[in-house]
């Protein structure tokens, strides 16, 4: 059984964010974003298609960079934490939950 992809973004987002934090290192948690990006993305690709990938693809990134400057409104963790429920709703939606609805077929 596969691990569905919300929580694979949502952990992402949040892990990235927080090995950042906690090391001082931005590129430590951009590393943990990138990685997970690019296996998210091709796990779209493969299960929903390169149209449905995008979407979501951007989905994660436009979370990542808007992430920063509602950071400056509302404070970073409940910024962090409102991209993350995006992104993983986002992939529910598109991906996760249409790929069971066809499994169930």
């Amino acid at each position: 059984m596969t691990l569905p992809t919300a929580p694979i973004a949502a952990g992402s987002l949040v892990g990235g964010y927080l090995l950042a934090r906690e090391t001082r290192k931005r590129s430590l948690g951009g590393l943990v974003l990138a990685a997970a990006g690019v296996y998210l993305a091709r796990r779209w690709r493969r299960e929903r298609g390169s149209t449905t990938a995008a979407v979501l693809a951007g989905t994660y990134v436009a979370g990542f960079a808007g992430s920063h400057p509602l950071a400056k409104r509302i404070g970073a963790w409940p910024a962090v934490l409102t991209v993350a429920a995006l992104s993983a709703a986002a992939s529910h939606v598109l991906a996760d939950g249409q790929t069971r609805a066809v499994r169930d077929l």
